[in-house]
């Protein structure tokens, strides 16, 4: 028996997913048999194009019409459209695949996560940089106690898609579709990592308390039509965290560091070693293990390494898009199996609460703790 999957986004995200559904049977036999049965837009024209693209059955103008028609929904639109058609499939007991952040808003990332609950069928939060081959080596390494008692972690995500002030406005610049700026977009991804690898009660714990600054650079940016529209959301953030026991962090992201185009790169620094990642270099891990005067440079593409197996020879290194692929893997694998599956909407919901108090705390120009 196939999944049938219906997807509401086929630009960015979209293709990236459509890719990934593509390759499974490829790469991952053991994987569930996947249908790509209906591409869900607004623009007729566009969306029959995308769909003869990206390989789906049909098209539909109208998520209303599919939620409840499909064994799997993907909700890959922008930010303002996640809650309304991710909760009425929910509603419909179809499990969904949700772009991150969850929501614009904490109070809205509450009611989807709510009905995640309620419905009890996988629901997935898209945080894709879990399932890179060296985050997962990483994460085996910390659980391994090989860093020992974790000091301070750092995680920045810096782009510079931005820095020019002639840069279109786009849904992304907009408070109400986005419901912030770097903090949401990038920011996310590295709450949820750090989450990931020192977010339990034998590493760190989860993050209790916080110190955020936002800042905008640019405050209105031109449209096609040859006007202008305000920028409502923040282009870069920092803050400090503390987590349950006392671990410092320090976060940052930005759209406007120049020369940087996709660095998200995260440092784990403990009583017997320290571990440093970089997106822009996602197949190797800078190791500094007990008794080494320096880093070891891991190239993470053995067999053995996590997911490496189903790829290419050892040495032969993979790409962003493969991220997307273990993602899918193990999301429709749950699924299939009516499991659980993490990163879950629990997942996505926490990570929405560092960011909303990071807001909070910019407004107040004072430490928030995390209710």
């Amino acid at each position: 028996m196939s999944l049938s999957v219906g997807v509401l986004g086929y630009r960015f995200m979209g293709r990236a997913h459509a890719n990934a559904l593509a390759r499974l049977p490829m790469f991952f036999p053991e994987a569930p048999d996947v249908e790509r049965q209906v591409l869900i837009g607004r623009d007729e024209d566009a969306l029959a194009d995308a769909a003869d693209r990206l390989g789906f059955a049909s098209t539909a103008t109208d998520w209303a019409d599919v939620v409840d028609e499909v064994d799997v929904f993907y909700n890959l639109g922008p930010n303002h459209v996640h809650a309304e058609p991710t909760i009425a499939a929910l509603e419909a007991g179809t499990p969904v695949f949700c772009e991150k952040p969850l929501a614009p808003t904490l109070e809205t990332a509450e009611e989807m996560a709510t009905a995640a609950r309620e419905a009890g069928v996988p629901a997935g939060a898209a945080f894709n940089y879990r399932f890179v081959p060296a985050i997962q080596y990483a994460k085996n390494l910390l659980e391994a106690g090989e860093l020992g008692e974790i000091h301070h972690v750092r995680g920045r995500y810096l782009q510079d898609w931005l820095v020019d002030p002639a840069a279109e406005w786009s849904w992304r610049n907009d408070e109400e579709l986005a419901g912030s700026g770097a903090l949401g977009d990038l920011g996310s991804h590295t709450v949820d990592l750090l989450r990931f690898l020192v977010g339990n009660d034998d590493l760190a714990g989860e993050i209790e308390r916080v110190s955020g600054h936002l800042r905008t650079f640019v405050d209105e940016r031109p449209t096609g039509d040859g006007g202008t529209r305000p920028v409502t959301v923040d282009d870069a953030y920092s803050a400090q965290v503390e987590f349950a026991n006392g671990t410092m962090g320090t976060l940052e992201a930005s759209r406007f560091a120049t020369g940087h185009k996709n660095d998200h790169t995260i440092e784990v620094h403990g009583s017997k070693g320290s571990l440093k990642f970089s997106l822009e270099r996602l197949n190797e891990l800078e190791v500094l293990r007990e008794g080494n005067r320096g880093y070891e440079t891991v190239l993470v593409t053995d067999e053995d390494d996590p997911y490496v197996d189903h790829w290419w020879p050892p040495g032969h290194v993979i790409g962003w898009e493969h991220t997307f692929v273990h993602e899918n893997y193990e999301f429709l694998s749950a699924v299939d199996a009516g499991e659980e599956y993490e990163p879950s909407f629990e997942d996505g919901l926490a990570a929405q609460r560092v960011l909303d108090a990071v807001e909070r705390s910019d407004e107040r120009g004072e430490w928030v703790s995390l209710e």
